[in-house]
């Protein structure tokens, strides 16, 4: 398996899933299997299908979590001296050209992407279009919507 990029926080929130996922949901689901267990017939027992159903869940996400941190190569923003460049966990600040609407993205890991904390997977268009470039500089983006250009205003590694 290739290895995962993530920074060090988004690294900490999936140790700190897993941790929950083993040591409260799995517990939890183990329980709940029991008590329908005790309700007798499973052939038409709705919780037992229900708490089954979530074992399984629960199961494949802790598989899915072990292995995305066990090929995580995790990143420290702080640590890196990238000569002002847009790399990997970096945050940058865009004008849209446009509009004149300003934005500060950070650039993260597909597993710890969220726009509404304003972090962008490195996969999507704004981020690979932003890589490798430097405050001044122009990028052009292919959004849904259209072209759209931003303006690097600042590149930061915090």
């Amino acid at each position: 398996m290739s290895s995962v990029p993530l920074t060090v926080r988004g690294a900490q929130l999936l140790k700190d899933e897993l941790h929950n996922l083993k040591t409260k949901e799995r517990p939890a689901v183990i329980n709940a299997i029991s008590e329908a267990r005790a309700q007798g017939d499973l052939s038409e027992n709705a919780e037992y299908d229900a708490a089954k159903e979530r074992q399984s869940f629960v199961e494949g996400r802790i598989n899915e979590l072990e292995s995305t941190l066990s090929a995580a190569q995790i990143i420290d923003p702080t640590l890196l001296d990238a000569e002002g460049r847009v790399v990997f966990a970096s945050t940058v600040s865009l004008e849209d050209l446009e509009s004149g609407d300003k934005v500060t993205y950070q650039i993260v890991g597909t597993d710890e992407a969220d726009l509404k904390e304003l972090k962008v997977s490195i996969t999507s268009p704004i981020a690979r279009a932003l890589i490798g470039k430097y405050a001044g500089d122009v990028v052009e983006v292919q959004a849904p919507g259209g072209v759209r250009e931003y303006e690097v205003l600042e590149v930061r590694y915090i």
